[in-house]
């Protein structure tokens, strides 16, 4: 094939580079906010696999120095807290819990002048913290854990973690905040699971629930669901 030099010469117009200028820019518009997306909920999956490996390590260390696995038969009130704390990265222990004026996060019901932190599932209405105040322990890598473990004649403890921070958002409940069901056997199951104490989905990890705890059952499904993160509530 043969070109005259005026071909040559010629080029792209400037109404060409334009116009080739604002479909990038239309396509990265479109595509930017779902990458962004796709790292975030990456990026909290992580975090909650390598916390829940934290505290199942955790809780088995106290089993190897006491001799006997910690149940909510065996673990007085505020117990659990001091127990975990040597085996634990700890950068500062935000005190007795919600209730505490130390606390990392604490419960508006008794603080009147605290800041509500935490939503629940569907971020549309502000979660119960009576779950979140036997202690608090803050991470070195920002991660926050939080402790349910009031009188042994209740025959519950829970572990609450958030994995990047109480600082950071989203802050609710199946999103970044997570529970863990320490059973009577001794074993640490992800909430949600068979056998914790807030299995139904249709109260605890709900898309159309307002309870003040739905989420807090949301663990196990953020576990063992791959696309669990990509679909949650906005």
């Amino acid at each position: 094939m043969v070109y005259n030099k005026r071909e040559l010469l010629d080029g792209f117009t400037l109404a060409e580079v334009l116009i080739t200028l604002g479909i990038i820019g239309v396509v990265a518009a479109l595509t930017m906010p779902s990458l962004v997306a796709d790292k975030r909920a990456k990026e909290l999956e992580t975090a909650l696999k390598k916390n829940a490996s934290i505290i199942q390590q955790a809780v088995l260390m106290i089993s190897y120095e006491d001799g006997i696995e910690p149940t909510p038969l065996n673990l007085q009130s505020g117990e659990l807290k001091e127990k975990i704390k040597p085996y634990l990265n700890v950068l500062k222990d935000c005190g007795r819990g919600t209730t505490d004026l130390a606390a990392c996060v604490k419960n508006t019901a008794y603080i009147p002048d605290a800041k509500n932190t935490y939503k629940i599932y569907t971020k549309s209405n502000n979660i119960a913290y009576a779950y979140l105040d036997d202690g608090q322990l803050l991470l070195t890598d920002g991660a926050l854990l939080m402790f349910e473990n009031s009188d042994p004649k209740f025959k519950q403890v829970f572990i609450t973690v958030d994995v990047n921070g109480y600082l950071k958002p989203p802050n609710a409940w199946g999103h970044d905040l997570f529970t863990f069901d320490l059973t009577e056997k001794g074993k640490v199951l992800p909430m949600g699971a068979e056998g914790t104490k807030f299995a139904d989905d249709a109260l605890y990890c709900s898309k159309t629930s307002n309870n003040t705890l739905n989420g807090i059952g949301c663990t196990y499904k953020a576990l063992s669901e791959p696309d669990y993160f990509k679909n949650l509530p906005k």
